[in-house]
């Protein structure tokens, strides 16, 4: 039994949480968090021990840091340089630059500790097939792409402390749109140009708003447009693929349906890809291919810095 403790007791944790107790071989073991009111009272939900320092977690197989954004980085190689734990699980994004990430894995390569970034909507049905499809090569060169996320985050989401600021949100493409910028690296590979405009239109430190422009290295250029700023509710996440040999809209949660299909010898695929959670099941599979460490199911660290390395480039 794999034996996971829970660094940060906030909105995310309750995902990881659903996932760990849906997974054979795999138990939550310890959360802890500063706020010491919140690490008693999920240790009292979940009938586990508690701690408010991380440094003071003994005897489980990983930490998971859910953190905010901006303190994944210290928060992990801390725990990596003053526990016995031999695994960190770090929520998306791992850093907010590239220099720290670098850092990251350093001191994780000298504690002689394994990182393992969430990047959950890897594992999503639909984002498999297609970039199963799209390396195949069926579709030919891939020409152009576009990726919109309009969500919704009212001005109670930014009430807590560290949403909207620049040292640990990092803005819309790292807290609300990271995994649809790491789902455009993961189809098309490394960055070549690209150019970011971003607005603070509710007075924030960081970009609600950002329309990118993108250029990869094997030529298929594209553009991001991300915001937290639509009225009342989610509007839209959508995904659009322009190919030599096919076109392909997708839409829906965490992109779990094709609206449009248009493919050189290839039917609609009769799949059900239907997800039954806002956050996808993609945790899930996580914490199983953790507890059978299946560590090549897992993003590697040159793929880890380059998707980083995009978002950064698009932000600032």
């Amino acid at each position: 039994m794999k034996k996971i403790a829970l660094v940060g007791c906030g909105r995310i944790s309750k995902r990881h949480i659903e996932a760990i107790q849906g997974t054979d071989g795999a138990e939550v073991a310890a959360v802890c968090d500063i706020d010491e009111r919140k690490a008693a009272a999920l240790s009292e939900v979940l009938q586990v021990p508690y701690v408010t320092d991380y440094t003071k977690l003994r005897d489980v197989d990983a930490a998971a840091v859910l953190t905010p954004s901006g303190n994944h980085p210290l928060h992990a190689a801390e725990i990596a340089e003053h526990t016995d734990i031999p695994n960190i699980i770090v929520e998306k994004p791992i850093s907010l630059t590239v220099r720290e990430a670098y850092d990251l894995f350093i001191r994780a390569d000298h504690a002689q500790k394994r990182l393992l970034p969430v990047y959950q909507n890897r594992y999503n049905p639909l984002v498999v097939f297609m970039k199963n499809l799209i390396s195949s090569g069926r579709l030919g060169n891939i020409y152009q792409f576009v990726c919109n996320i309009f969500w919704s985050r009212n001005s109670q989401y930014f009430e807590i402390d560290w949403h909207g600021t620049q040292a640990l949100d990092g803005g819309v493409l790292y807290t609300q749109a990271s995994h649809y910028v790491d789902m455009v690296h993961y189809f098309f590979g490394e960055i070549a140009e690209s150019k970011g405009i971003g607005g603070s239109l509710r007075n924030l430190e960081v970009h609600d708003s950002v329309s990118a422009a993108c250029k990869f290295t094997n030529g298929t250029v594209g553009t991001i447009n991300a915001t937290v700023g639509t009225y009342r509710q989610n509007y839209l996440t959508e995904f659009t693929l322009i190919a030599e040999k096919g076109t392909i809209r997708l839409s829906g949660t965490n992109l779990n349906t094709i609206d449009f299909w248009d493919v050189e010898g290839m039917e609609r695929p009769d799949l059900d890809f239907t997800l039954d959670h806002i956050y996808g099941k993609g945790h899930n599979r996580l914490y199983e291919y953790f507890a059978g460490e299946q560590w090549h199911m897992f993003p590697t660290r040159e793929d880890i810095l380059s998707g980083i390395r995009l978002m950064e480039r698009l932000s600032y």
